[in-house]
């Protein structure tokens, strides 16, 4: 039997254990097994150096490398590099500000030291600064109860990095750079040193009220979580990114599945045909061939507003895995239906056909205004042979229609029609039946599945297939 754990173990543990359901909670896939691995490899390298522990973490907990910087964030507020001020050791260097936290005079010496580091590219030096910068400049005391002190957005106002960019340019032009690689460089000094702010505010606030909290608050969750009605124009950059290597997992997950159910119904003539060289006893079973159902598929999306994203994302996905559809076409609508089918030719970019999408909007609003009831209908008009008995239908949209008539029995009839139907709806289902929202009479003639992000519109088209 062990013997009991001491105080700085038991603290360890508890610190171990917080980190891997704060990973989870952010999205990562984080095993029981993988958390193991990651305390055996912490005993065979030690706690010692925070560099290693953190290596020894995205070695066994890290999957993917979309996943990096969320599991890095979190990381930062469990094992901070820095405690309490993070200025150094606390001890002021010539030329320090001396007791002056604020005030024009200390903004002015801190901007002057962060345009020299940035001209070096002194990254050691910037993390300084943007800790010095936080503590000085980024604090917001006398704020209510359960309100954090500290401020990213606060520190960035006062110090105006960004108004450092001319000064910069000129700098490393100087180096003997060219004008648009000066740019591009400065560009990335000064995003990096907004980072570091932010991971320096995020570090106070974890300080102040506990890492769970600050993890709750301050990191975005993984890519493939972040919701598409919210997502910033970065977000939907990497979204793209995310699509084909998404399709390529999906498409391998299913042809996994499909030969491990590979073998169809038993063929109980050949069975007992073959068992009578075994004295009529079956020692092998043979089996009718598997031949699997492909659907053809009709997807009709609202394009309109914040949900735009979301049906993209969702064709570009669907389109993306079209061999494993008999056939695919597509509609898009505001207010009519507009086929977008020959959009999607194959091997064509993702952004020119997301461009292309765009401009297409015009031809599916010709009011301007959203209206379901519109759309379904002169879809059913205009398209009466799209749905039918062998095709499935997919509708894709928040179900918010300007209060209009919502045509349900033209749904109906479309989804009797079809061979399944389903819609995906990118808001939370709390916000269904709000305002104008028709979630409730739309789902009840065709199941409603919420669909916010990337990770449920994957296990979704999983399942389609």
């Amino acid at each position: 039997m062990t013997t009991p754990a001491s105080g700085r173990d038991s603290g360890l543990l508890d610190r171990h254990i917080a980190l891997l359901e704060a990973l989870r909670g952010a999205g990562l896939p984080v095993s029981l097994a993988e958390g193991l691995d990651a305390v055996a490899a912490l005993g065979a390298l030690g706690w010692g150096d925070r560099d290693v522990v953190r290596d020894a973490y995205a070695a066994t907990l890290v999957k993917r490398q979309v996943q990096r910087p969320t599991f890095e964030a979190i990381f930062d507020l469990y094992f901070p590099r820095l405690v309490g001020g993070g200025v150094g050791s606390g001890e002021e260097r010539p030329g320090d500000r001396g007791d002056v936290r604020d005030g024009p005079d200390a903004l002015a010496a801190l901007r002057a030291e962060l345009a020299d580091a940035l001209a070096r590219g002194d990254e050691q030096d910037l993390r300084r600064l943007a800790a010095e910068a936080v503590g000085r400049f980024g604090s917001m005391p006398g704020r209510g109860p359960g309100l954090s002190r500290w401020s990213a957005y606060t520190t960035l106002q006062r110090v105006s990095p960004d108004q450092l960019t001319a000064q910069l340019v000129a700098a490393l032009v100087e180096e003997g750079r060219t004008e648009e690689e000066a740019e591009r460089v400065a560009g990335r000094r000064l995003g990096g040193f907004t980072s570091l702010v932010e991971e320096d505010a995020h570090r106070r606030i974890a300080e102040d009220r506990g890492p769970d909290h600050a993890t709750t608050a301050t990191v975005r969750p993984t890519i493939d979580r972040i919701d598409f009605t919210s997502a910033r124009r970065a977000d939907i950059d990497q979204m793209r990114r995310e699509i084909y290597p998404l399709a390529r997992r999906l498409a391998t997950r299913l042809t996994q599945e499909r030969h491990a159910r590979g073998r169809g119904a038993l063929d109980f003539r050949r069975t007992i045909r073959a068992s009578m060289s075994t004295g009529g006893v079956p020692l092998v079973t043979h089996h009718k061939p598997h031949r699997p159902h492909r659907t053809e598929l009709v997807v009709l999306c609202d394009v309109s507003g914040s949900v735009a994203s979301f049906a993209q994302f969702t064709l570009m996905l669907v389109y993306a895995l079209r061999d494993q559809f008999t056939k695919v076409r597509a509609f898009t609508f505001v207010d009519q239906a507009h086929e977008v089918t020959d959009r999607f030719r194959p091997g064509a970019d993702v952004v020119d056909v997301l461009t292309e999408l765009a401009a297409s909007t015009a031809h599916a609003a010709r009011w301007g205004r959203t209206n379901y009831g519109r759309a379904l209908t002169t879809f059913a008009e205009a398209h009466p042979d799209a749905v039918g008995p062998r095709s499935s239908l997919l509708i894709l949209g928040d179900a918010r229609s300007n209060y209009s008539d919502l045509a349900l029995p033209v749904l109906r009839d479309l989804a009797d029609a079809a061979r399944h139907a389903w819609w995906l709806n990118p808001e939370a289902r709390r916000h269904w039946d709000t305002g104008d929202s028709a979630a409730g009479p739309y789902g009840a003639i065709v199941p409603m599945v919420e669909c916010r992000n990337l990770s449920q519109l994957g296990e979704f088209v999983h399942d389609l297939v």
